[in-house]
C-alpha cells in the first residue's frame, strides 16, 4: 500500500512473521495476519501450534504457517523458529498467545533477535529486550507490563526511539519519547474482541514496508480507527474484527491521503 517499485517482486515489500496462536485463541494471529497482509505486506508466516496451524490454513490460502509441535509456544520451538527469523523485515509477537511460563521464555528468547518488532498482548514480559520495538498495550496490561498508570505523561516518560510504546484505548497514545500522537478517532464498537490483534498486523505491516517504528504505530492506529467508523456509519454496534480487516485497503487510502495534514494535527 505504500509506494513501491514496479519492477519490485515478491517479498521485496515487507515479510512478516507472526508468533501466536494458542489452544484458545487461534482466531488473535489469523487477524493480525490478514491485517497485515491487506495493509501492503508481501508474505506473512504465521509460527503457531500445529492445530491452530491448521485451523488458520482452513481459513485463508494466503497465510503461510511454520507448524509448532504442542497446544503453546514453549521455549523448545526458539530453535524451530530462529532459523526462520532472518527471512522476514518485521516479528510480531504475541496475538493468541498463552502466559503460561514456558511460553514466557520463549518470547524473551526471541525478542533479542535483531530485527524490528512489534510485541501486543501476552508477549508484553516484564523482562524483554524492547529495543527496536513497538510495545501495544491497552490500559491493563501498561499497569502490569510498566508498574504505571496507562497516562499520557507515562507514555512518554516510558518512550525512546528504539522503544515505541502505543498505548490503545478510547484515544491512543503513541510516543517516541520526544512526542506524542494522541488518535482520537474510532468509536465504541472497536471494544469487540480482535480489533487490537488487528492493529498489531497492521502495525507490523507498514514496518515490514519500511516505516520507521514511530509512523507505523501512528498511522496504524488512524487506518484501525478509520476502518472503525466506516463500519459504523454503515453497521452501528454490530461489526466484528474480520470485517475491520475487509476494508483496511479503503482505510488505508482515506488516511494516507491525508497523512501530512493528520500528522500536523496531531503533533
Amino acid at each position: 500500500m505504500l509506494d513501491r517499485k514496479p519492477s519490485s517482486h515478491k517479498g521485496e515489500n515487507g515479510k512478516i512473521l507472526v508468533v501466536g496462536g494458542s489452544k484458545k485463541y487461534s482466531g488473535a494471529p489469523f487477524l493480525a495476519g490478514m491485517a497485515a497482509l491487506r495493509a501492503g505486506a508481501d508474505l506473512v508466516t504465521v509460527a503457531t501450534s500445529e492445530k491452530t496451524a491448521r485451523t488458520i490454513n482452513s481459513l485463508s490460502p494466503d497465510l503461510i504457517t511454520l507448524k509448532l509441535d504442542g497446544e503453546k509456544l514453549e521455549k523448545k520451538h526458539v530453535k524451530q523458529i530462529e532459523p526462520e527469523i532472518r527471512k522476514y523485515d518485521c516479528l510480531l509477537l504475541g496475538p493468541g498467545l498463552d502466559n503460561a511460563k514456558g511460553t514466557q521464555e520463549a518470547v524473551k528468547e526471541l525478542c533479542n533477535e535483531s530485527l524490528p518488532k512489534v510485541v501486543d498482548a501476552d508477549a508484553l514480559v516484564k523482562g524483554i529486550n524492547r529495543e527496536e520495538s513497538v510495545v501495544t498495550p491497552h490500559a491493563r496490561e501498561f499497569r502490569e507490563f510498566f508498574g504505571k498508570k496507562p497516562v499520557e505523561k507515562n507514555v512518554k516518560e516510558l518512550a525512546s526511539e528504539e522503544q515505541i510504546i502505543l498505548l490503545k484505548g478510547p484515544t491512543d497514545f503513541i510516543s517516541n519519547g520526544k512526542e506524542v500522537f494522541r488518535n482520537e478517532e474510532g468509536n465504541a464498537g472497536m471494544t469487540v474482541g480482535g480489533t487490537g490483534d488487528v492493529l498489531s498486523g497492521l502495525t507490523a505491516s507498514l514496518v515490514a514496508q519500511g516505516k520507521n517504528l514511530f509512523d507505523s504505530a501512528c498511522l496504524a492506529a488512524e487506518i484501525n480507527s478509520e476502518a472503525g467508523n466506516k463500519l459504523f456509519r454503515e453497521f452501528g454496534y454490530g461489526y466484528i474484527a474480520s470485517d475491520l480487516v475487509s476494508v483496511v485497503p479503503e482505510a488505508f487510502m482515506d488516511v494516507v491521503s491525508n497523512e501530512a495534514e493528520a500528522w500536523q494535527y496531531f503533533r
